[in-house]
């Protein structure tokens, strides 16, 4: 049974750091690429970004290219999400996923992903 859990968010002050992690459990994490993606109140999940299964090949949402850098630890099992410079237009529940198809490149679709975590609040004040 894989699991995916989120930690690391909270509330920040607009042009602040948050640095998301994903802890996954029960799979072959070093076979997958990972993804992140975020809900706000009233709007559809969004991808935020996601990484291949090797690492070397990364995608951002167009508002995170700059801002977002994903990595991953395949020794820890464990995705990461740095958030820098955030805006309040970043608050949201963020999410980590595992896409079914292993060995795979960044995926942006969420309907791609078979595996979620149970999300992390990121609440940024301006």
């Amino acid at each position: 049974q894989v699991q995916l859990s989120e930690s690391g968010g909270g509330l920040v002050q607009a042009g602040g750091s948050l640095r998301l992690s994903c802890a996954v459990s029960g799979g072959t994490f070093s076979r997958y690429g990972m993804g992140w993606f975020r809900q706000a109140p009233g709007k559809d999940r969004e991808f935020v970004a996601a990484i291949s299964w090797r690492g070397g090949d990364t995608d951002y949402v167009d508002s995170g290219k700059g801002r977002f850098t994903i990595s991953r630890d395949n020794a820890k099992n464990t995705v990461y999400l740095q958030m820098d410079t955030l805006r309040p237009e970043d608050t949201a529940v963020y999410y980590c996923a595992m896409p079914r198809g292993s060995y795979g490149p960044p995926f942006r679709l969420p309907e791609l992903y078979n595996h979620w975590g149970q999300g992390t609040q990121v609440t940024v004040s301006s």
